[in-house]
């Protein structure tokens, strides 16, 4: 698959298969994409905590305060994506441009994290509503949690969802 075929095909899952689990060698690419991302000044201001078994069920309870995200326990794992401290010439860098590199950086592991699992025929689902207090402890972190990761095989027969979209006219302005 090249990207744009990935693109086209990446949706956000909330069907797992609870029977697949990740094969270690599918994990592995997918966390080897995650440390080729690019960051700012290469200083990955982030932590990735792969949780499988109670840890992932635990973690997905975390998720799922006023109702919310209630299909993360059948993902088989959760990445845990954690904020570090920046780097000394980030900090620097952010002090006099006033800006804070590490959401974008997250941002873009979170795009390679999902890219490379859905090139693995994978399913994912981005969760920014957690209990950051709650994850750590379960984790053992002392850094705030970014935000988590659901992934897993989605289940046969879960269908593609038309993208919506803004046009390139609205998105985009050629100068």
């Amino acid at each position: 698959m090249n990207f744009t075929e990935i693109a086209k095909s990446r949706q956000s899952c909330r069907s797992y298969d609870e029977t697949r689990p990740v094969e270690d060698e599918k994990l592995q690419a997918i966390l080897e994409a995650a440390r080729l991302a690019p960051s700012a000044c290469n200083a990955q201001p982030y932590h990735l905590t792969v949780c499988r078994g109670d840890a992932a069920k635990q973690v997905a309870a975390a998720t799922m305060d006023m109702g919310m995200n209630k299909f993360a326990p059948k993902a088989p794992v959760i990445i845990v994506i954690s904020e570090k401290p920046r780097s000394k010439l980030v900090a620097l860098a952010a002090k006099v441009k006033d800006n804070d590199c590490r959401p974008y950086d997250i941002g873009i592991v979170t795009a390679y994290i999902t890219a490379e699992a859905a090139a693995q025929g994978l399913g994912t689902c981005i969760i920014g509503w957690l209990n950051d207090e709650k994850i750590r402890k379960i984790c053992g972190l002392k850094d705030p949690i970014s935000l988590v990761i659901t992934l897993g095989y989605p289940t046969e027969g879960d269908p593609l969802r038309q993208k919506k979209r803004k046009s390139l006219d609205e998105l985009v302005t050629m100068l």
